[in-house]
């Protein structure tokens, strides 16, 4: 059974850093695309930063310059450094993943989640 893994998170100041990871578990055949996106409470999911097999990336307004997105050719796996940041960016992370499997059915995956809190 094909998962994704994360790892990553935690309680962290105002103005710090956090790198998350995400690593798929399983046999596949290729990654078409691997991202994040985060849910604070009361709101919806929303986008924080995906990108392709090919390296195009897209990050949300409210993340641009604070983090980078890298990985998912390398091991099937996907990172987001996140620095400056701040208490909005509470919330929990949830890793994407655009997956084709052997047969060429393609499917989103989800993680689990990893709780981010940035305290002021």
């Amino acid at each position: 059974q094909v998962q994704l893994v994360e790892s990553g998170g935690g309680l962290v100041q105002a103005g710090g850093s956090l790198r998350l990871s995400c690593t798929v578990s399983g046999v596949i055949f290729s990654v078409n695309a691997m991202g994040w996106y985060r849910q604070a409470p009361g709101k919806e999911r929303e986008l924080v930063a995906t990108t392709t097999s090919g390296g195009r990336t897209n990050y949300a307004d409210s993340v641009k310059g604070r983090f980078t997105i890298s990985g998912v050719n390398a091991r099937n796996t996907v990172y987001v450094q996140m620095n400056s940041l701040k208490p909005e960016d509470t919330g929990v992370y949830y890793c994407y993943g655009d997956l084709t499997y052997h047969g060429g059915e393609r499917y989103d995956h989800w993680g689990q989640g990893t709780q981010v809190t940035v305290s002021s």
